[in-house]
This record gives structure tokens, C-alpha cells and sequence, in this order.
């Protein structure tokens, strides 16, 4: 059986979770980059990873890697591939996207027209025919050029990974559910706790903890672009992946997960956003101020991402939220406290330093989470 060097880009920053959750599911790391998570894999692992992983942005497989600095370079090389092992006679192909980054080849359009152009002059050889019909699965590349090495991707996902299929709406401004399920796993929660997001907006980080705390894999109820790939990927595959995913699923575990916002209408969403991911059983959600947050319950977590004011007129009102939670947060002194924002004063208006913060990219926009981190509960 083909191995294969699978790719699973992530946001900057979230490197480590994605390499954890490629072992967790048996596969050998290869490497590990600035977003960019490689390991070895058969055909299965193209469908298991697009299924379980929770973190990744999306499957790639590794076509080649090569230096071009002319388009002359980048042409023969991609012409020299053996596309034919990917592209059957009827394929559907084309460069989706093509990134450089500190590269002579610089223009994404002339990567993305040369590409096309080289691949087509190798298929019109392999497959003796003077017309590429394209009338078939669509197989998307991508094009990633950095300090001018070129690597060639095909895109089994479609969709971003982030796209679960429980989000039929898009309210303000969600948090990408990759980015949810993160910072639950970066956290010390599990399903024995209490997990509380007082900035909840339409569900994200709720949802996606209890699709953790419930076994219940990411891509369950979703397409992936290779399941009409018959000539790289069995049927049958994909079958066994979804059927070994809905065996892990625990349809007995308790949880304790609450969400609310003082919006109502995105509360709504939420519920429904559960429901949609079978979910809704596990998560209480309510429409209230994080200024009315009070509990009895120890050991707790909370993770959350409060606004963090997109506008410089918004400042002022923002820090007097920050202030707010950390006054409503002060006497929960056994529980661990996660906050992402991108708003870099959040320390001294919440009024505590954070027990550490890591730095991540989320597209362009620089973020912390801040991790307050309570005692570990008795056992």
C-alpha cells in the first residue's frame, strides 16, 4: 500500500496539538513547521485524519518539494511529477491557491496559470490525447513557495476542516471551531469538570467541548473533497473510518457545560448549533452578563473569548469589561481561567498577571491566551 507524506496545517502557534493529536491517532511524524504539521500515512490515514482531527485546518498530500527561481524551473518541474498517479484522464484540476513568502517567484496568478499549464503537457503525454476533458472529481492544489523552495499539494478536504457542518448560520464574528476545540485542549478540562464560557456568542468553544467530552470526531457530519477519489482512495475507506469514528462516540458520558451571552439572538444560534451537532443535551445555555456569574462548584474551568474591541472607539469599554471579569472571576480561586484576545493590555485591567500566555496567529491577527491555572482537584 502507498505511504504517503500527509500535511496538516493549523494556525501559528497550535503546532503542538496537532502533532499530539497525529500520534494519538498512530501516525509517524515527519516534521513540524510554523503551521504546518507532516506525517506518513496510507490512503485509511487521509480519511481518519480528515474525520478526527479537531485542530488541523485541513489534509494535503504531498505531491513534491523542489527549488525554482524562473517560471521556466517551476514549469519543468511540475511538468516532470507523475500526475497521472493522482489525475485520472478525466480529472478536474486546478491551483485553488499559491502562497509565497520571501520568494523570486512572487505573483500568485502566474504560479497558479504556469502550474495548470505544466500539469495539462504531462497528462496530455501520460494519457495519449491532445484534450484534458475535466470532466470528472475535482482534485484542487495548492502551491506553498517559501525562500523559493515550491511544495505541491493536492487538498483532500474542500472545505476547511473548521466547516464541521453544525453551523447553518453565521452570526457576529464566531470564533473558527478549530480555534475553539484548541483552547479546550490546551486547557486542564475534562469531562469529571465543570467547563463554563460567559462569552459564548453562538456556541463555538461549548460545542466543541462536549464534541470532546462525548468522543464525538470533529468530521462526522461533513463531505471531504478524496471520497470521490476512487482511483487514490477506496470507498470502502472512507465507510471504515466514519463506522470506527461512531464506535468511539461515548453516548453515556455526563457532562457539565455552560454557555451564555448577553446576546439572546446568538444564544439561540447556539442551541441550535448544538442540536445540529448532537450535542444539545450536554450544554446549558442562557442569555445573561458575565457581571451575574456565580457558582458554587469548585474545579472548574473557564475558557472563553470576550471582546476585544476591533475599533479604537471601543477601548475604554472593553477594559471596563476586562476589569469586570476579573472582579467576577476573583473568588473562583480553585478554578483555571483561559482567555483569548487579542487586546494587549488585558493583563493589567484584569488585574492579575497570567500564570503563563502563549502567542498564536489567528489569520493575521496576533492573539494571546492567557492561562490563569487553578489546583488540580483532588482525586
Amino acid at each position: 500500500m502507498k505511504i504517503y507524506h500527509i500535511t496538516a496545517p493549523c494556525m501559528f502557534g497550535l503546532e503542538a496539538i496537532v502533532k499530539n493529536e497525529v500520534k494519538d491517532l498512530g501516525y509517524e511524524i515527519v516534521n513540524v513547521t510554523d503551521g504546518r504539521v507532516t506525517f506518513q500515512g496510507d490512503a485509511m490515514a487521509i480519511c481518519r485524519s480528515n474525520i478526527n482531527l479537531r485542530v488541523a485546518e485541513r489534509i494535503l498530500i504531498e505531491v513534491a518539494d523542489f527549488k525554482a527561481v524562473t517560471f521556466e524551473q517551476l514549469f519543468d518541474q511540475i511538468k516532470a511529477l507523475p500526475w497521472e498517479d493522482y489525475i485520472p484522464e478525466d480529472g478536474k484540476f486546478w491551483v485553488k491557491k499559491a502562497n509565497s513568502i520571501k520568494s523570486k517567484l512572487f505573483s500568485a496568478r502566474d504560479i497558479q496559470s504556469i502550474v495548470k499549464k505544466a500539469i495539462v503537457e504531462r497528462l496530455k503525454e501520460a494519457y495519449h490525447t491532445d484534450v484534458i476533458e475535466e470532466s470528472g472529481a475535482s482534485y484542487p492544489i495548492r502551491i506553498f513557495i517559501k525562500k523559493d523552495m515550491v511544495n505541491v499539494t493536492l487538498d483532500t478536504s474542500g472545505d476547511g476542516l473548521h466547516k464541521r457542518g453544525y453551523r447553518k448560520m453565521i452570526a457576529k464574528a464566531p470564533i473558527r471551531e478549530t480555534l475553539g476545540a484548541a483552547l479546550v485542549l490546551l486547557s486542564p478540562w475534562n469531562k469529571d469538570r465543570v467547563l463554563v464560557d460567559p462569552f459564548c456568542g453562538t456556541g463555538t468553544i461549548p460545542i466543541e467541548a462536549a464534541m470532546i467530552g462525548a468522543n464525538i470526531a470533529p468530521g462526522l457530519n461533513r463531505e471531504f473533497e478524496a471520497e470521490t477519489w476512487t482511483n487514490i482512495i477506496p470507498k470502502k475507506y472512507w465507510m471504515d473510518a466514519v463506522d470506527e469514528a461512531n464506535d468511539a462516540i461515548d453516548h453515556n458520558v455526563e457532562l457539565n457545560i455552560q454557555g451564555f451571552d448577553i446576546d439572546y439572538k446568538a444564544i439561540n444560534v447556539a442551541r441550535d448549533c448544538a442540536a445540529n451537532a448532537y450535542v444539545d443535551e450536554f450544554i446549558h445555555f442562557q442569555d445573561r452578563p458575565v457581571s451575574e456569574f456565580k457558582t458554587k462548584k469548585h474545579y472548574g474551568v473557564v475558557v472563553t473569548n470576550p471582546p476585544y474591541g476591533e475599533r479604537l472607539e471601543d477601548a475604554d469599554s472593553v477594559a471596563k469589561l476586562y476589569k469586570e471579569m476579573g472582579n467576577v472571576f476573583e473568588p473562583l480561586t480553585d478554578w483555571s481561567i483561559f482567555v483569548i484576545t487579542s487586546f494587549d493590555e488585558f493583563e493589567r485591567y484584569y488585574g492579575k498577571k497570567a500564570s503563563k500566555n502563549r502567542k498564536l496567529y489567528n489569520g493575521m491577527l496576533k492573539s494571546y491566551i492567557y492561562q490563569y491555572l487553578g489546583p488540580r482537584p483532588p482525586r
